[in-house]
């Protein structure tokens, strides 16, 4: 039988998923807890590629899975999940959003574990070949832009950021330097593509980031780290992050993120906050010579 594929179920070139910004996409349906986590997926980005390439009952996994949004998501719409996360402190907030989400009525079934998504074959191994969708994001290093206090909200002291860390942990993913970063995330993708049943896909969301004040390619860079370990491109979307209005886009950008592009304009660099994430969807390539 020939691999199932996705090539039907297409979706537009640019997804509307920032109509609302993270905060109230968030608001009812996760714990107000989860918003200190500095890197979370928008739920409609997770809930849209969900919807578009699983079907209710299949199997949804995330192998960073951070506060647990693609598990959130999956549930909700029926699916099966599971993740893993190398935080505990994040491990916590994830079982809190799970439990949340069954209260609310979710009925798909999840497991979650505390562990290095770089053995996923091993945690996971009674999963090989069962996973519709593997959906995740790599993380931006050990810092994002976080949440800030202004003078306002502090006495007037000044502005200050809280909530901008992934890890103190060396062994997290977060804290290695670009090409250790690559060489982790490779090993991700192999391990969870392992577990995939035939026909499946891995989709990874990713912009752009600045190193040093360079702008580096990241999801290019992902793209090639994912043929080298096999896996080939097969579909490019842009899921919007910020808002759509009147034939115009509403800026979502952070604080912090519209403050180094500013400052980035007045040395002289072309820079603009980011609006969209690259989604990159993978398929094996021994899929996809089976099914041809």
């Amino acid at each position: 039988m020939k691999p199932d594929s996705f090539t039907s179920r297409r979706l537009a070139s640019v997804l509307a998923t920032g109509q609302q910004p993270s905060r109230l996409q968030r608001h009812g349906r996760y714990t107000p807890a989860s918003m200190r986590h500095p890197g979370k997926m928008l739920p409609a980005i997770a809930s849209t590629v969900i919807q578009a390439f699983t079907r209710p009952g299949d199997l949804v996994i995330d192998p960073m899975c951070g506060i647990g949004t693609t598990l959130v998501e999956a549930i909700h719409l029926g699916r099966d999940a599971a993740g893993v996360e190398y935080e505990p402190d994040f491990i916590d907030l994830t079982l809190e959003n799970l439990c949340h989400a069954r209260a609310q009525g979710a009925t798909g079934r999840a497991q979650l574990a505390c562990g290095d998504a770089r053995n996923i074959t091993t945690i996971y191994r009674d999963l090989h070949g069962r996973a519709a969708l593997v959906l995740t994001s790599p993380p931006y290093g050990s810092h994002t832009h976080g949440h800030l206090r202004t003078g306002r909200d502090n006495g007037g002291a000044k502005v200050t950021k809280f909530h901008h860390r992934y890890s103190t942990d060396r062994g997290n993913l977060a804290h290695q330097p670009l090409p250790g970063l690559l060489t982790g995330f490779g090993c991700i993708l192999a391990g969870s593509a392992t577990l995939l049943r035939p026909g499946g896909v891995i989709a990874v969301t990713a912009r752009p980031i600045r190193i040093k004040g360079d702008l580096i390619d990241l999801p290019g860079q992902i793209i090639d780290t994912a043929h080298h370990h096999g896996l080939a491109l097969t579909a490019r979307y842009a899921a919007l992050i910020a808002g759509l209005r009147d034939g115009g886009l509403v800026n979502r950008a952070s604080f912090f993120q519209m403050l180094e592009t500013r400052r980035a304009r007045d040395r002289g660099i072309p820079a603009c906050a980011i609006s969209h994430e690259d989604l990159l969807l993978f398929q094996r390539d021994a899929d996809l010579e089976e099914g041809r």
